[in-house]
C-alpha cells in the first residue's frame, strides 16, 4: 500500500511526521550568553595580515612607531593585547589582539574616532600597500578561561585555532571548563576565545611557553593526568579543521 493511501492505520501519521520533524528543546538564552563571562562586556578583535615578504620588517616597524600612540589614548575605549609575527605557520603574517572595553559600543566608538584621526588614515593607507591579504574576527572570551593580561618575558605563543561543527559550541565549552584545569600548572594559558563575527564557530586557544621544548613537555604532562584522555577523546568529533601557529611578540606587545 502506497503512502498516499486514505487507508492508513491509526497513529501511523503521527509516526511518519516523527521522522522528520527534529524535536528542539527550548533555551531561555544565547549560546554565547551562556559560553562567556558576564562580570565583564569585553569585545574582542583578532586581525591576521598576510604582509608582503619583502616589506614585512617596514610592517613591524611602522606598527611599532603608530599604534602605540594612537591606541594608548584615554579617549579610546581599547588596549592592544598581544601583537605577534607568526614564526611556525602561515609565514610572513602578523596577528593582532585588541580588547574593546563596553562590548559594541565601544567598539563603534573606537572606529568612529579612528576615522577622524589624520595619523591613524596615513597609518591605514601605508600599512595597505604592504599586505597581501587580510581578515579579522569578533570574538568573546569563554568564562572559564584565564583574562588575557601583560606578562613578562621572553615567551613564545601558541595561537591553536579550531573550526567546529556548527552546533557544537555549547558541547565544547562544557568539555574544556573542565579540561582547562589540566593546564594551569606552568601558567600557560593566557587566554581562550569563540568567535561572534568573521569565521564563525571558530575556537581560538592562546598559551605561552618559555620555548619550544618546553611546549612539548607541558603537553606531554597533560597526558599523565588521569581525565585528560577522556577529554580529548570527547572533543576530537568536534572539530572540522584545526590550525596551530607559533608566533614572536613585536617590542610593543603586553604579552611578551
Amino acid at each position: 500500500r502506497g503512502l498516499g493511501s486514505s487507508a492508513r492505520r491509526p497513529g501511523e501519521d503521527s509516526w511518519l511526521k516523527s521522522l522528520f520533524v527534529r524535536k528542539v528543546d527550548p533555551r531561555k538564552d544565547a549560546h554565547s550568553n551562556l559560553l562567556a563571562k558576564r562580570e565583564t562586556s569585553s569585545l574582542y578583535k583578532l586581525q591576521f595580515h598576510n604582509v608582503k615578504p619583502e616589506c614585512l620588517e617596514a610592517y613591524n616597524k611602522l606598527c611599532q612607531e603608530v599604534l602605540p600612540k594612537i591606541h594608548e589614548e584615554k579617549h579610546y575605549p581599547c588596549a592592544l593585547v598581544g601583537t605577534w609575527n607568526t614564526w611556525y605557520g602561515e609565514q610572513d603574517q602578523a596577528v593582532h589582539l585588541w580588547r574593546y572595553e563596553g562590548g559594541y559600543p565601544a567598539l563603534n566608538e573606537v572606529m568612529s574616532k579612528l576615522r577622524q584621526n589624520k595619523e591613524f588614515t596615513e597609518f591605514r593607507k601605508e600599512r595597505g600597500n604592504m599586505l597581501l591579504s587580510r581578515k579579522n574576527q569578533l570574538l568573546l572570551e569563554f568564562s572559564f578561561w584565564n583574562e588575557p593580561i601583560p606578562r613578562d618575558g621572553p615567551n613564545i605563543y601558541e595561537l591553536r585555532s579550531y573550526q567546529l561543527r556548527p552546533g557544537t559550541m555549547i558541547e565544547w565549552g562544557n568539555y574544556w571548563a573542565r579540561a582547562i584545569r589540566f593546564r594551569q600548572d606552568s601558567n600557560e594559558a593566557v587566554g581562550g576565545f569563540f568567535s561572534q563575527i568573521g569565521q564563525l564557530y571558530m575556537v581560538h586557544h592562546l598559551w605561552a611557553y618559555k620555548d619550544l621544548q618546553t611546549r612539548e613537555d607541558i603537553r606531554n604532562a597533560a597526558w599523565h593526568k588521569p581525565g585528560w584522555d577522556e577529554l580529548v577523546y570527547y572533543t576530537v568529533p568536534l572539530i572540522q579543521e584545526m590550525e596551530s601557529r607559533i608566533m614572536i611578540p613585536l617590542k610593543i606587545s603586553p604579552l611578551q
